[in-house]
């Protein structure tokens, strides 16, 4: 890429709160992309100092923990600098999205996240029924935010690659099935277009289709967990009850699934973690695979926003939910976190690029069901491709920092939106920031479903009636 486009000024600082590998692959495409000094950002966290990169990007630090105490008093000063006001990006873990998005909106400050993040506790309480470790309850307190203080300035919830960017991919890819399909009509310009569009489409459901194949140049160590991304943050959602969304079409539930007491809840969970969950999907590259069904936010927000009601009542709603299979060191370690009874890895390694021999994170969604049978859209972005593209970051992390960035764009256009997720973006403009950094981004229709594949040694849970039902796409 060259001739980088500049976005504008952003009318005050950037406070970033977390200094991971997230933080820093967004550094450079903030200072790449809008009119900002290094001395216009502050990077607080725990693990601040001496560390590396933040040296070399020249960007001020400050070494503290948010808690729940200390948050008002530490923020507000980073927040409102010499009169002007911070765009506050939350790239952080153990700290309450809501708690901090609140107090950006009394503050007049922008606000953006990757995930719908707690207070510590909220992950590993064994006393806390499941129901209320579920992504639903976390997405249920911005909504109830939202509900109970409309309006004030933006704070974009939930907006990395997934979620974030996949519901983006969700949009154009039911405009190429609407296409394929003969399905015609205007683009949808709301909300009930959009699912009125999805019913006529006849998609039953949608996978977030994801094979990480980037690979270590040195092999995993016992009692290490290795990922291309945040290992507490996979810990914390792996460990988490396996979520979906629940669709109309569906015929039978697993015997381990659980409804919320909301009667409009939009989603299942089932009493085992996403990250022991296996679910068959497919991704373009490694064809028919198994993916981990574990919990994200994107899996709630899709279906909820994809659900048509007539008079009041759901009338339709896809079932969506993540099919993930990590790299091969990341599977590797959550086979042995779950043999060495969840306790906490020994050390935690997350691969940067200089890690990285080489792979590709192919990231996308796979719209299925409909006449055409399934169509995967998304992007296929590889080590190589990522280090011409933007430095101190894989693959993985690089699908996550453009869509921060898109986010923030977007933000900055649209200053007194409120709370917002990215299912109510403008896919359009947010693709068109991001989409430079995805590598090819792609459509492939394909004839698999999930009865092809199987072995026939063994006996079968299975429904030859409907290849779709989440029967036969749950591995029992």
């Amino acid at each position: 890429m060259s001739g980088y486009p500049t976005y504008g000024p952003l009318g005050g600082p950037v406070l970033m709160i977390g200094s991971g590998s997230i933080a820093h692959g967004t550094l450079p495409l903030l200072l790449r992309h809008f009119d900002l000094a290094p001395d216009d950002i502050t990077v607080l966290g725990p693990e601040t100092a001496d560390d590396p990169v933040l040296g070399k990007l020249g960007v001020r630090t400050v070494q503290a923990a948010v808690t729940r105490d200390n948050y008002r008093e530490l923020l507000t000063p980073l927040l409102v600098q010499s009169g002007r006001r911070a765009f506050c990006v939350n790239l952080s873990v153990d700290t309450s999205s809501v708690a901090i998005m609140v107090l950006c909106r009394e503050l007049g400050c922008l606000y953006i996240d990757t995930v719908v993040e707690p207070w510590p506790g909220f992950y590993d309480d064994p006393t806390a029924p499941l129901a209320a470790r579920t992504n639903y309850a976390l997405r249920e307190t911005v909504l109830a935010e939202r509900a109970a203080h409309p309006g004030g300035t933006t704070a974009v919830s939930a907006c990395g690659a997934n979620p974030g960017m996949v519901s983006w991919f969700v949009k154009q890819a039911l405009l190429d099935v609407a296409a394929r399909t003969g399905v015609d009509g205007p683009e949808p310009t709301s909300r009930q277009e959009w699912a009125s569009l999805m019913a006529r489409c006849g998609v039953k459901g949608v996978h977030i289709a994801e094979r990480d194949t980037q690979r270590s140049r040195s092999p995993k160590c016992v009692g290490t967990f290795v990922n291309t991304w945040s290992v507490d943050g996979f810990i914390s959602e792996g460990l988490q009850p396996a979520e979906l969304g629940w669709g109309t079409h569906e015929k039978w539930a697993p015997p381990h699934s659980h409804r919320h007491s909301q009667a409009d809840a939009p989603s299942i969970y089932l009493s085992r973690p996403g990250a022991d969950t296996r679910v068959r999907t497919w991704c373009p590259t490694a064809g028919p695979q198994y993916g981990l069904c574990v919990t994200h936010n994107e899996s709630i927000s899709v279906a909820d926003y994809f659900t048509l009601r007539e008079a009041g009542e759901v009338v339709y709603r896809p079932t969506c939910h993540y099919a993930y299979h990590p790299a091969d060191d990341a599977l590797l370690s959550w086979h042995e976190l779950f043999g060495r009874g969840c306790a906490t890895p020994e050390r935690q390694v997350v691969l940067d690029e200089a890690d990285v021999l080489d792979g590709v994170d192919e990231l996308g969604v796979l719209l299925y069901g409909h006449r055409a049978n399934a169509y995967w859209y998304g992007s296929r972005l590889s080590i190589e491709e990522t280090r011409a593209l933007a430095p101190f970051q894989n693959a993985t992390g690089l699908q996550v920092t453009s869509a921060v960035l898109a986010g923030m764009v977007w933000a900055i256009e649209n200053p007194d939106r409120g709370i917002v997720e990215a299912d109510e973006m403008d896919f359009r403009r947010c693709l068109e920031v991001q989409v430079p950094y995805l590598g090819p981004v792609e459509g492939h229709f394909t004839d698999w479903h999930p009865l092809q594949s199987r072995s026939a040694l063994f006996p079968d849970d299975r429904d030859d009636d409907d290849p779709w039902q989440f029967r036969n796409v749950l591995v029992h």
